[in-house]
């Protein structure tokens, strides 16, 4: 029998460390699989609670939970393209939160929005650009503002006709300098 998101979600941010620090020793980090497939955004953040890299897919790549934690870990360390690939020494000092997105739900205007409840997937109408932010982002405190970014990561400009869709997120944390082996993975 599968394991539920519920069953395996508190794990996922270990699965993150462990992803992080097989590659970063340069490691092939095979997960065993686990959990439902659901589509994960990884975040790593600073000691300060500074973003450090955010990387996901609004669909799953992975046949399960555990390998695309794994997968979007491995690719907010190596491929967010506003940061440098993260090195061995930072590890200890960053936070891993893993965002597991719930399906997403066409949404008419922003009315049916609220940033600190839902993410916002924009996307173009004519086209495959689309922009994503996660909910409960700092600084971010009404619908407006949190279209308008996920349209600039979109490149898509403030008149273009896009399609807005809204989802909740299952958010699963970790404190800085832990270890894979503290969290029993």
């Amino acid at each position: 029998m599968e394991a539920s998101l519920a069953q395996v979600g508190s794990k996922l941010p270990a699965v993150a460390r462990k992803a992080l620090e097989a590659l970063l020793a340069g490691e092939s980090g095979v997960v065993a699989p686990g959990g439902p497939p659901a589509p994960v955004f990884v975040t790593l953040r600073t000691r300060d609670g500074s973003l450090r890299g955010c990387v996901g897919s609004t669909r799953p790549v992975m046949p399960t939970v555990l390998e695309e934690t794994a997968r979007s870990a491995t690719l907010a360390a190596t491929r967010d393209p506003r940061f440098p690939e993260l090195s061995l020494a930072e590890l200890p000092s960053i936070a891993i939160e893993v965002s597991v997105l719930l399906p997403p739900e066409p949404v008419l205007g922003l009315e049916e929005l609220a940033p600190e409840r839902y993410g916002v997937i924009v996307r173009e109408v004519t086209g495959y650009r689309q922009g994503l932010l996660l909910p409960g982002i700092d600084g971010i405190s009404d619908a407006a503002t949190q279209v308008a970014i996920a349209r600039q990561k979109a490149g898509l400009g403030p008149e273009e006709p896009v399609v807005l869709s809204r989802f909740e997120v299952l958010k699963f944390e970790e404190t800085p300098g832990a270890t894979s082996d503290d969290r029993g993975v």
